[in-house]
């Protein structure tokens, strides 16, 4: 068990809001210190085109700066070692400040801890293809929303995300997504209820797989 209030007085220590698949403690990959459910105030959640490189052309998940707008998600408190790979992980996104008042948690937040947002870059050509949702990126954002928010915020990161017009691709079967879960019974039914009220749009997978679209 690591010394969180050590880490952070010693610099050692740095926290990022997840919003998307970071949300997902099942699809982090560092040797994280800590995580608490948490709601970023200032800023908008939504869908938008992959950059302009190689293959599927995937939607993504980001955030822009909105007054008025909140974003639940999944405050992760990390080794400042470790900040290095999840850059990497989250290439083309640039990593933000966020104020310590700007985020709402069930209990005190350690001052002095450098806390952090990926939003995707603006500067970078977006991909020629319509963009599409991964269902089974789809599913792993889904399943941390629900295990971290419960049935409500499931339904809030539905709700409040913009351009889920976006549609959705079918690859549940046989994942795209490198950090792919498995859902149970009820997940699977509850996801895509939520998705049809929502009027989701869904595009079968072609014979030839992503190689066909990519």
């Amino acid at each position: 068990m690591y010394d969180i209030e050590t880490l952070a007085k010693n610099g050692e220590l740095v926290a990022y809001f997840g919003y998307g698949s970071l949300v997902n403690r099942n699809t982090l990959r560092t040797n994280i210190v800590h995580a608490i459910p948490a709601r970023l105030h200032g800023w908008r959640r939504l869908w938008r085109p992959r950059p302009d490189m190689p293959g599927f052309p995937a939607a993504l998940l980001s955030v822009r700066r909105e007054e008025g707008a909140s974003v639940d998600g999944l405050l992760v408190f990390d080794h400042l070692d470790n900040l290095p790979a999840v850059d990497l992980r989250e290439a083309h996104y640039h990593r933000r400040s966020v104020l310590l008042e700007h985020v709402e948690t069930r209990t005190p937040l350690l001052d002095g801890c450098p806390l952090f947002v990926y939003e995707a870059q603006h500067d970078v050509p977006l991909h020629p293809e319509p963009p599409r949702i991964l269902q089974s990126y789809l599913d792993a954002v889904m399943q941390g929303f629900l295990i971290e928010h419960g049935d409500a915020g499931l339904a809030r990161f539905v709700q409040e995300t913009h351009h889920f017009d976006t549609p959705i691709y079918k690859d549940r079967a046989a994942p795209a997504y490198p950090r792919a879960v498995s859902l149970n019974d009820r997940e699977t039914s509850l996801f895509d209820r939520l998705l049809a009220d929502r009027g989701a749009l869904f595009i079968e997978v072609p014979r030839g797989g992503l190689s066909e679209v990519a």
